[in-house]
């Protein structure tokens, strides 16, 4: 598919700087990209290729001053990158809709309702009950189990599990590997030392607008349900336990995980490789920084780091007095000495 850089600028609401005429088709980074490409300036640091770059067009911030010619066509923007990522979100929306129909093999119950435009990919399975919302996509391998509602307008790429009893709202991106109602760890100690398991008869409900990446898991709650509220984003490699509360908006990093009943509140954001215990709240705004043990609940709005978890701020004034403890040690021993010298000297 080909665009003009007028086309593209009504699509981005953006002023055109140079030839209006100019044709894409494709997509480059700034530093790569080649004549017919389409390429975006937001970061500083890549400013010597705005003026190098082979691309035909560049979306740019608006308040960006150049500092010499620029061979290229600009569309400036007030927000280059999220102009930039409106322009994906677009093109794969056509992409997407290319891709409509059942192919086979693939399973699906006669119970299961399909809306209209959707497309199963080879080997799916649908089970008992299951529906599945106007223009969603559901890729090979997905395993969709019964009585699952997923809405309109949604993808489930290979490989993704979700378990009886779910339920997916619409615009929901869930990537490959992820699994979503699998048990809880729920396990009852015994009286000889063993354990007896504690049977999850609860569900996962994901609200719409969430994304949710490769190989997260989520697990179904013991009773009641696991909830990802409206418009959270969730990375790679995420463990969500049974009855969590994930907030609007909230975006949490790869490989972060969050015990049993925690509450965590709206527009929150949690690092890589964060753990969070069980039973606490995370209040609307909070911020754990990356590999943060999170122990005790936050007030909303705070920021914490370090194991155990504390203030942002005081973690940071710590940290630059530990890098002084050398030079505070070299003068606690000049300080000994002379006392010592000073003691002996009046004896």
């Amino acid at each position: 598919m080909t665009f003009s850089a007028a086309q593209i600028a009504l699509v981005v609401n953006g002023k055109l700087d140079g030839n209006t005429s100019v044709t894409v088709s494709s997509f480059g980074k700034i530093e790569e990209a080649k004549e017919g490409q389409l390429t975006f300036f937001a970061n500083p640091k890549y400013e010597e290729f705005l003026y190098t770059t082979k691309a035909s067009v560049v979306i740019i911030n608006e308040a960006h001053e150049l500092k010499q010619p620029v061979a290229a066509t600009l569309i400036r923007v007030p927000d280059a990158y999220s102009a930039f990522a409106t322009l994906l979100a677009k093109y794969q929306e056509i992409m997407q809709q290319q891709l409509t129909g059942i192919q086979q093999p693939s399973y699906i119950a006669k119970t299961a309702t399909v809306g209209e435009n959707v497309f199963i990919g080879a080997f799916a399975y649908l089970g008992e009950r299951v529906t599945i919302g106007d223009n969603s996509k559901i890729y090979p391998n997905a395993f969709i189990g019964d009585n699952v509602t997923v809405g309109k307008n949604c993808v489930v790429h290979p490989g993704v599990k979700i378990y009886h009893s779910c339920k997916i709202g619409d615009n929901v991106i869930i990537h490959a590997g992820t699994v979503i109602g699998s048990d809880g760890f729920g396990f009852a100690p015994q009286a000889d030392g063993s354990f007896k398991k504690v049977p999850q008869i609860g569900n996962v409900v994901v609200e719409s607008n969430v994304e949710i990446g490769a190989n997260a898991t989520i697990d179904r709650a013991t009773i009641g349900s696991t909830l990802i509220k409206s418009g959270a984003k969730l990375d790679n490699l995420i463990q969500i336990a049974h009855n969590v509360e994930v907030g609007h908006s909230t975006v949490i990093a790869a490989q972060a995980g969050v015990s049993g009943s925690t509450k965590i509140g709206d527009g929150v954001m949690i690092g890589g490789q964060a753990g969070i215990v069980g039973h606490i709240q995370l209040g609307d705004g909070a911020k754990v920084n990356a590999q943060s043990g999170v122990s005790k609940s936050i007030e909303p709005g705070k920021a914490v780091t370090g194991y155990p978890a504390y203030d942002y701020t005081s973690a940071l004034r710590s940290q630059a007095a530990a890098r002084k403890l050398p030079d505070l040690e070299k003068r606690v021993k000049e300080l000994e000495d002379l006392v010592k010298q000073l003691l002996a000297e009046k004896v």
